[in-house]
Order: structure tokens, then C-alpha cells, then sequence
């Protein structure tokens, strides 16, 4: 356990998982409502590993190919899309989310999967812009204020009544809890990325 080897790892290890595991933590909380937060929290993630090895992304390209396949194939959804799109912290704070493909596709398939009635999807539609553009309630200083403070189906709850279906699709949305059940039943991909970034560190170093 002395060997400086040993330590090394320890070290690649807590700074390559470190804020993969609080990520997970986040996503796997089944008593408060975390859809508006983990498409964030993964991005987050992705960086901090990122500047913990300073960009040196053969520190991490293959754990972050591993992770990407994961997200794409087992964690992504569509509803972590619209969680991130109507999260006020969020939006408001990144104007680029409005016109982020993966985001705003992820939108209109929630739309188009929870909302039933074509005339009500686009009743929802043109009540979202009023959502971007902070137009009504959602622009009073209140609001504003507690943007970052509120969580995001209280937020909706309070400010949302100007635009009531897409009100009602945000609070079904935004009060959704999260697991990482799947991400345990597959620990190995996890192990997988650790043991061959460790690989590679070796053959760098």
C-alpha cells in the first residue's frame, strides 16, 4: 500500500470518479424531483474531470467514451432534456439552450409522447414563448429573483399560471424523481473506464 504506484491510482481514481459519483447521487434520489438538474449535472461532470487533469484528454478520452455510450444508451432521455429546457436556472442563465438540437428535440418528443391532443401540443407551443422570453409572470422580479432559488416545480407553480398547459406539463415533468438502478446493474462498465484510464496513465507516464 506504500508504493507510490498505488497512491497514483488512488489519486487518477478520485479525480476521474469524483464527479462522476456525484452525478449518480444526484440521479439516484427517489424522494426529490431531480429531472431539471441532471443533463446540467452530467455536463458539470464532464468538466471537472477535465480540469482536474488540466485537458489532457489522454488522461480521460476512453473513460469519457465509455460514460458517452452509457448516457446515450441507458441514462439519456428525452425528459432530462425538457428538465434542463425548463429549468429556470438553467435557461435563463444560457441563452444557447434554446437553440441546442439535442435539448429542444428532446422537448417536442416529450410534447408530442405526454400531450395527446394536437390542438392542446400547439396551445403548449405558443405558451412556450412566452417562457423564453420571460413575458407575463415569468419576467416580474419575483420571478426573476428566484430563478435559481426556487426548485423548478415550485418555480413553475408560482409564475406558471399564464400559460396553464404548459404549466401542467412542466410540473409533470419537473416533480419526476430519478435512479441509478441502472447504472448499478452495469458497475462494470464503470470499472471498465477506471481500469483503462489507469492503462493508459501507465503507458503516458
Amino acid at each position: 500500500m506504500m508504493k507510490p504506484t498505488f497512491w497514483d491510482n488512488a489519486y487518477y481514481i478520485l479525480k476521474l470518479m469524483g464527479p462522476l459519483v456525484k452525478t449518480l447521487r444526484l440521479v439516484h434520489n427517489e424522494r426529490k424531483p431531480a429531472m431539471g438538474y441532471i443533463y446540467e449535472a452530467m455536463d458539470r461532470a464532464k468538466e471537472a474531470i477535465i480540469k482536474a487533469f488540466n485537458g489532457r484528454d489522454d488522461k480521460y478520452k476512453e473513460t469519457f467514451k465509455i460514460i458517452n455510450s452509457r448516457w446515450q444508451d441507458q441514462l439519456h432521455h428525452p425528459l432530462h432534456a425538457v428538465g434542463h429546457y425548463l429549468n429556470p436556472a438553467y435557461f435563463y442563465a444560457d441563452p444557447q439552450i434554446e437553440f441546442n438540437s439535442e435539448v429542444t428535440t428532446g422537448l417536442y418528443a416529450c410534447i408530442a409522447k405526454l400531450v395527446s391532443e394536437n390542438e392542446e401540443q400547439l396551445v403548449i407551443i405558443d405558451e412556450l414563448s412566452k417562457y423564453t422570453r420571460a413575458k407575463g409572470l415569468f419576467g416580474i422580479n419575483l420571478a426573476v429573483l428566484t430563478r435559481k432559488t426556487k426548485a423548478p416545480a415550485e418555480w413553475w407553480r408560482l409564475y406558471g399560471s399564464t400559460t396553464p398547459n404548459l404549466q401542467k406539463l412542466d410540473m409533470r415533468v419537473l416533480s419526476l424523481t430519478c435512479s441509478a438502478s441502472g447504472c448499478e446493474r452495469n458497475w462494470s462498465v464503470f470499472e471498465q473506464g477506471l481500469t483503462t484510464g489507469i492503462r493508459a496513465e501507465r503507458e503516458i507516464d
